[in-house]
């Protein structure tokens, strides 16, 4: 598809978008860290759902350990959901790259 396409098809392409955001709302996927001792649940609209911690991820004198895993869970997490929504966009646009951002993304 040539670009001129693209944007003579771009109304069909906004409802479709607000078709796909609904649809993100029941996406989920779990960033983990530490063999799974962080586990950080998300929701296609980037929400963090749930925060899983193993009692050993636990240790008083390094709190430093754990506030990594839950950024470390978290990111990936993050990157997940943002695989998803490019791959969702990519039959949007019939395999079209967009600009970062262009859709809300």
């Amino acid at each position: 598809m040539n670009p001129m396409d693209l944007l003579k098809n771009f109304q069909n392409i906004q409802s479709k978008v607000g078709e796909m955001q609904e649809k993100l709302q029941s996406v989920k996927v779990t960033g983990t860290a530490g063999g799974d001792m962080v586990k950080i649940e998300m929701n296609g609209q980037m929400t963090v759902t749930r925060v899983t911690i193993s009692p050993e991820a636990v240790d008083p004198e390094d709190l430093g350990m754990l506030e990594d895993l839950v950024l470390s869970a978290i990111n990936e997490a993050s990157f997940k959901i943002k695989e998803k929504i490019r791959q969702e966009m990519s039959g949007l646009t019939g395999g079209i790259d967009l600009p970062p951002g262009i859709l809300g993304t």
